[in-house]
């Protein structure tokens, strides 16, 4: 399975999907003009990655700064699809990484924490 990257923009967060590693990274800002048509090849790839036959334990590091309301329906989707994965066996640890300073991503995070409480969610400050 290939890697996949997209470079971050002034409206879109930067995005490395690490097959080989299992690392799946999103930082930045997130309002993009039409946000589920952004994300597609990241939820295709994650799907597949997810079906694949990979037992090692993968890491999903977030770092979001910003994120608009159509974003964040795109991350509850996100973590539907990793509470699936999850639920079929696979190993899964999310960071929520924020600033100390960004009181909006904190509380972000924290309500995607009681959203999917089977998930292993943590709460990084930086």
């Amino acid at each position: 399975m290939h890697d996949l990257i997209i470079d971050e923009t002034k409206y879109t967060p930067y995005i490395k999907l690490d097959a080989t590693n299992g690392i799946i990274e999103i930082k930045g800002k997130s309002y993009p003009e039409n946000t589920f048509e952004f994300y597609k090849p990241m939820m295709n790839w994650v799907e597949d990655f997810f079906n694949s036959d990979r037992k090692e334990k993968t890491l999903v590091n977030l770092e979001i700064i910003y994120f608009n309301s159509s974003s964040s329906k795109l991350f509850f989707d996100f973590f539907d699809l990793l509470e699936e994965a999850h639920n079929k066996g696979k190993e899964i640890e999310i960071n929520w990484i924020y600033h100390s300073d960004n009181e909006s991503a904190l509380e972000a995070g924290e309500d995607f924490k009681e959203d999917f409480l089977e998930l292993n969610f943590n709460l990084v400050e930086k």
